[in-house]
């Protein structure tokens, strides 16, 4: 029995061994010489996988890029649609005008930005839809939409025509002189006497933050300050005020002779009963003039947006002023503006609805600080 397992064993050792020879007669002796031809044989074997899955990439590739770009086009489309066509003044479209400078005008040489037309517009209508409860989708509302439109269009047209002159004439408006314009709104309550207040009212009336105010504000002073720079003649007669009443003229006829207002010219330029700090019946700058004179004192020619103007404090109570004034009224800032037009015209690329004659509402920020 035991010679029988011993030869079956045997028997099966020279099978192993038989095959384990065949094999290792198959595998391919891989020397110097023809490891060339091994590495090209393993990459072709590779090929045939690698090559459909790089195709496969590829395509991914391209419809990902045909996508894009017809995603985009379909955005640009929309937009073009809305804005030229529609003129819609939504906050989605607002908010993509803010990125994408959409032209609503040309000034000159000098487009104008369409978010420029829709920061007017837009709070235009938020004051008359939140404070006056304007429907617009009434007709005397679709009309009265229709006027702030041309406004909010005149407007940035203008004030493109504005920064134009004013580059021309290195008159700029700094960011202190902005803060120093909301310093005195603040001190005189205008607005309100605090910064949180003052934010809580921009928000209710015009849905405005105290940047978009700055902004506002910024346009504005740099308005002022071109038509005082510009209006020389105005400049000239205020400047000869001041001469005469510095060599002892009487305030009262230097005011006949030079004031344009004429409400108060013929009586010595008196601005009536006493004035208190927080008066919305003058203009800011001239409520602070006054109060940093003492009884008898008059002031340099400061400027008040559509004037120069000079203040004498006749008497004085406590935190109350009598006061008079000699007022030197500006030229029309479109004055300048329409001669800067008429060498370089303006073109609009958006098309508004002929209006019969009808009266606007006033805007204005006066109008609430009263």
């Amino acid at each position: 029995m035991k010679k029988i397992i011993k030869g079956v064993k045997a028997r099966r050792a020279k099978i192993a061994d038989r095959k384990a020879g065949n094999e290792s007669q198959s595998v391919p002796r891989i020397t110097n010489e023809t490891v060339a031809e091994h590495r090209e044989e393993v990459l072709g074997s590779a090929r045939k996988f690698i090559l459909p899955l790089q195709q496969s990439k590829h395509k991914v590739v391209l419809v990902s890029i045909s996508l894009f770009i017809a995603t985009l086009l379909a955005f640009f489309a929309y937009c073009t649609l809305a804005l030229y066509r529609f003129q819609s003044s939504d906050a989605f479209l607002y908010r993509v005008t803010q990125v994408i400078p959409f032209p609503i005008a040309r000034s000159g040489s000098n487009f104008v930005a369409y978010e420029n037309y829709l920061f007017e517009l837009r709070h235009y209508k938020y004051f008359y839809e939140n404070q006056q409860e304007l429907d617009f989708e009434t007709e005397a509302g679709q009309r009265q939409l229709a006027e702030f439109k041309r406004r909010a269009l005149d407007k940035v047209v203008n004030d493109a025509y504005v920064k134009q002159i004013a580059k021309d004439n290195n008159i700029t408006v700094t960011d202190q002189e902005v803060e120093d314009e909301i310093t005195v709104v603040r001190g005189q309550n205008r607005l309100g006497n605090n910064t949180e207040v003052i934010e809580e009212t921009l928000k209710k009336f015009w849905g405005w933050s105290i940047d978009d105010f700055k902004r506002s504000l910024r346009q504005q002073l740099l308005a002022q300050k071109v038509v005082a720079t510009l209006d020389t003649d105005t400049n000239q007669r205020a400047a000869a005020a001041i001469t005469e009443l510095n060599a002892g003229a009487d305030f009262a006829e230097v005011t006949q002779k030079y004031s344009d207002d004429a409400a108060t010219k013929e009586n010595g330029g008196s601005l009536g009963d006493f004035i208190e700090k927080n008066t919305r019946d003058l203009s800011p700058q001239t409520t602070k003039a006054l109060f940093e004179l003492e009884e008898g004192e008059y002031s340099e020619p400061f400027n008040i947006g559509y004037a120069l103007e000079i203040v004498k404090a006749t008497e004085r109570r406590d935190e109350q002023v009598k006061a008079a004034h000699i007022l030197f009224n500006f030229k029309n800032l479109e004055t300048f503006i329409n001669d800067r037009k008429a060498e370089q015209p303006s073109r609009i690329y958006i098309s508004l609805p002929e209006l019969e004659d009808i009266k606007a509402p006033e805007t204005e920020i006066e109008a609430v600080q009263q």
